[in-house]
């Protein structure tokens, strides 16, 4: 999908991916330099963060690898000031990072129930709150600004053994409809991306057997998407003209069926 939008015409503009290691994040970063944006990348793994930006710079883009837990607030704050110190004001934020742990709920995995909402809803919320004002402050110079987080379809769909974490995206879900209310006012666009199957990594970190088994069924029955086709999606969205945002885009493989 990648040649669906050509040219550079996010010259200018200074992007923050998090969950920049590997899958969508990584893809999107790509993709956003490859539009012209400079792009931080952000995430916990340093050594992948290092070859994506790397990668980014080797085709003529500009990146800064941010070693990162979107789960410490301090240290969101702390690389939100280090991105505008470098790069510039960011302008352009990708709230990716998530962690998916399905089990039945009856098996109490409460440590899993807790990491979900520690990464998938106080980290972006960490996010939001040091990057927020450097996208108004952006709208208000008269530039787009653009905060995009990535939700799920399991936001919407009624999945056995996804209770948490179904739960955790359709926060996201309903967050991104709520503040975009406040910022579309000043001219942040806010939306939220609800990818179905991806052929990621995100499956890997799924420890119920019977759930695992579900998900490698899913991969490998139909043709699912390709990170790199939601990051053509979060492109879209950002070359947009200014006025129009697109608040919530499913996405899904034609073959899904639930």
């Amino acid at each position: 999908m990648s040649q669906v939008i050509a040219g550079t015409p996010l010259d200018g503009r200074v992007a923050v991916v998090t969950g920049a290691s590997s899958g969508i994040g990584a893809a999107t970063a790509e993709r956003l330099a490859a539009l012209g944006a400079k792009v931080a990348v952000a995430a916990r793994r340093k050594e992948n963060l290092d070859e994506l930006a790397a990668r980014i710079t080797a085709a003529g883009g500009t990146a800064l690898a941010l070693p990162l837990d979107v789960t410490d607030r301090h240290a969101v704050t702390a690389a939100a000031r280090r991105v505008a110190e470098r790069l510039g004001r960011p302008d352009l934020v990708v709230s990716n990072a998530g962690v998916q742990l399905i089990s039945p709920i009856e098996d109490l995995r409460v440590d899993d129930w807790q990491r979900q909402i520690d990464l998938n809803v106080t980290g972006v919320m960490n996010v939001l709150g040091a990057f927020v004002p450097h996208l108004v402050a952006a709208a208000a110079a008269g530039g787009p600004a653009d905060l995009i987080n990535t939700s799920s379809i399991a936001a919407a769909r009624i999945l056995e053994k996804f209770s948490v974490y179904s739960g955790t995206k359709a926060y996201l879900s309903h967050f991104s409809r709520l503040a975009r209310v406040e910022l579309g006012r000043k001219m942040v666009r806010v939306s939220a991306i609800e990818p179905g199957m991806v052929d990621t990594e995100l499956p890997d970190h799924v420890t119920d057997p019977d759930a695992s088994k579900l998900m490698a069924d899913l991969l490998r029955d139909i043709e699912c998407l390709s990170p790199a086709d939601v990051a053509e999606t979060i492109a879209f969205i950002t070359v947009a003209p200014r006025h129009v945002n697109l608040s919530e885009i499913t996405i899904l493989p034609t073959a899904q069926a639930v």
